[in-house]
């Protein structure tokens, strides 16, 4: 599997824990509703950092990977340019 399928599947399964914990409290259900959404807006703002950093750092691996393709065929240009020439 994949480390960011993991990393989803991990923070599911927390924000899920503490969904079910907090349903299963003994407090009234207007307090528990609050609280449900208070934790649901933290998860989901975490996530969506986790989810955005995750995005930053494949653009940044992609654009090395390009760059290095590039001056591959930078250099195979100029090696074929110098074989024909011999």
């Amino acid at each position: 599997m994949r480390p960011g399928k993991i990393l989803l599947g991990v923070l599911a399964g927390v924000a899920f824990g503490a969904m079910v914990g907090i349903l299963l409290s003994p407090e009234k259900g207007s307090v528990t509703r609050k609280k449900i959404a208070k934790k649901g807006g933290a998860y989901s703002d975490a996530l969506k950092e986790k989810v955005n950093d995750f995005r930053d750092n494949i653009s940044q691996k992609i654009d090395k990977v390009k760059e290095e393709v590039s001056e591959l065929v930078k250099q195979n240009k100029a090696k074929s340019e110098e074989t024909k020439k011999t």
